[in-house]
């Protein structure tokens, strides 16, 4: 791909803003981007909890395992017929084969969320010869939210490969095409079912960019900082469990892969600014916010996101900013009905930054902006968790981060962005398009509408817009018509946020400011509105 290309839709390095990273290349001045990967975007779950059993399976003595994880469960079923990935990563560890893995230690589960079920697959694993650390080196309140999975094989380079998305080694998330959910289920709001339907994505990719994404677990595992908070209560946790509170070092590395495709692919990270900071990001690291940024404002055609949150106008703003920019863009987006926690008390912060970002994006260009959630063939609600975005049919992005402050300032994100230096030569085709992206939202597109990728191909990205309303319209009269004669093809409804009162707007706001959807930018940051 062209410098002009790549340094068009990239973050230099400089654009990065964190020169205490070692994933820009020294001394090559667009060592920000990596040429020469091959990227499959893997749809759903149960796909990529198959491609990464068969990825484990192949593994010999001596090669080395590196994972992430926000929430990982030992009895999470890789296959419908097991086995578990707590039971198939114990018996690697112990047939020799090097584990290590990063798991943030949570919060209590009191709160809802994962500190027992991340401890109960670090001892396991432990107990077996992997060695797995509970990291709490994230700012007060924030999380550690990266997913990634390196896999490298000793004396084969060219096996390499990593797997980045939303994807998290844990219950709910194992469900296919038919969105009949995951029998293994984690708490969730009612209205999802005792099965919660779950639409999630990730990438396979291999290639020089492995050695990126190894590099950035890499930093994290060197810090030098404690691993928690040295209090009486988690100094007994720890030592229950039998968890280190340092990493021992890290084996000698591999070289990085040897080219393998025609994929060009930056690493994108979140860290929030801290004291003390990471030794690797010093004031923080906002690149994902940054290079979302820059790809809005290339924006002409479509910009398609599918997110869990869409939270608070200050992410919407680039969005915005592009719609008044450019008259003939069209902006899709794919969110779940209901938040994943719609309590009494949980749910108006949570619906709260939503519908100021709503109504922002619906105010710029109400005709041009269609906001979408999707169901199953039985109407029940699906639960989003995928995080993609594509810009144009050009550029596009899979990984951790979510569409609210919290992800592109506040938490630990990893999220890669892609471009295929394959242009797409098929008929309708907005210019300068790539194959790989088109792709990627053709099969996407086709799920959601039940329409065949062949029909899908033939519409350029300003008629398949009027598709996806006219999709939702048809959806919404058979209900409105009380479900008379056969359900029209597609699984979207229009999205409507139920309201926030006047009344829970007073105490919704603070806790979602301060809890929900925290700022973690260095003040001046804020002061100045940038990232």
């Amino acid at each position: 791909m062209t410098d002009h290309t790549s340094g068009q839709w990239f973050l230099r390095p400089h654009e990065r803003g964190n020169p205490g990273t070692d994933i820009d290349r020294v001394g090559d001045v667009d060592g920000s981007w990596v040429d020469g990967n091959l990227v499959r975007p893997l749809i759903h779950g149960a796909t990529y909890f198959r491609r990464l059993y068969e990825e484990l399976c192949a593994l010999r003595p001596g090669d080395r395992i590196y994972f992430t994880d926000w929430r990982g469960d030992a009895d999470e079923k890789l296959l419908p017929d097991g086995p578990a990935i707590g039971t198939v990563l114990a018996d690697l560890a112990r047939s020799g084969v090097e584990v290590r893995a990063l798991l943030w230690r949570s919060h209590s589960d009191h709160l809802q969320f994962n500190a027992r079920e991340n401890r109960r697959l670090g001892t396991k694993l432990n107990e077996a010869g992997a060695e797995v650390l509970l990291d709490q080196r994230v700012r007060r309140l924030a999380s550690h939210h990266q997913k990634l999975f390196v896999i490298r094989h000793h004396g084969r380079p060219d096996r390499a490969v990593a797997f980045v998305g939303g994807i998290d080694l844990s219950h709910q998330r194992r469900d296919d095409g038919e969105h009949l959910g995951d029998p293994q289920q984690a708490p969730m709001d009612r209205r999802y079912g005792d099965r919660t339907p779950w639409h999630d994505a990730a990438l396979e990719i291999r290639g020089p960019v492995v050695g990126d994404l190894l590099r950035t677990f890499i930093e994290r595992w060197d810090d030098g900082h404690p691993l928690d908070r040295r209090t009486p209560y988690r100094m007994i946790v720890q030592r229950l469990a039998r968890m280190p509170r340092h990493p021992q070092s890290l084996p000698e590395q591999f070289p990085d892969p040897p080219p393998a495709g025609p994929h060009t692919v930056q690493v994108l990270r979140t860290y929030g600014h801290k004291r003390p900071g990471y030794p690797f990001a010093p004031l923080g690291e906002r690149s994902i916010a940054r290079a979302y940024g820059k790809a809005f404002g290339n924006a002409r055609h479509l910009i398609y996101l599918e997110d869990q949150y869409l939270w608070s106008e200050l992410i919407a703003q680039g969005i915005h900013d592009a719609l008044e920019r450019s008259p003939d863009l069209r902006v899709i987006i794919v969110v779940p009905r209901y938040p994943d926690a719609d309590g009494a008390v949980s749910g108006p912060p949570a619906r709260f930054g939503q519908l100021r970002a709503v109504r922002m994006l619906r105010r710029t260009a109400p005709e041009r902006v269609g906001i979408y959630n999707l169901e199953n063939a039985e109407g029940a609600p699906i639960y989003v968790h995928a995080k993609i975005c594509i810009v144009d049919d050009v550029w596009f992005t899979c990984g951790s981060d979510n569409f609210n402050r919290r992800s592109w300032t506040c938490d630990s994100e990893l999220t890669c962005a892609v471009l295929d230096e394959t242009p797409d030569d098929r008929e309708l085709v907005a210019e300068g398009s790539r194959r790989l992206a088109r792709d990627l939202r053709l099969e996407v597109w086709s799920e959601h509408l039940d329409w065949p990728i062949a029909s899908l191909a033939q519409l350029d990205p300003w008629t398949g817009f009027e598709l996806w309303q006219r999709t939702a319209a048809d959806l919404e009269a058979w209900y409105a018509g009380g479900k008379k004669g056969r359900r029209p093809p597609g699984n979207i409804r229009p999205h409507v946020t139920q309201p926030v009162t006047r009344f829970q707007a007073l105490w919704a706001e603070p806790l979602y400011r301060l809890i929900y959807d925290p700022d973690g930018r260095p003040r001046q940051m804020r002061r100045d509105n940038e990232f």
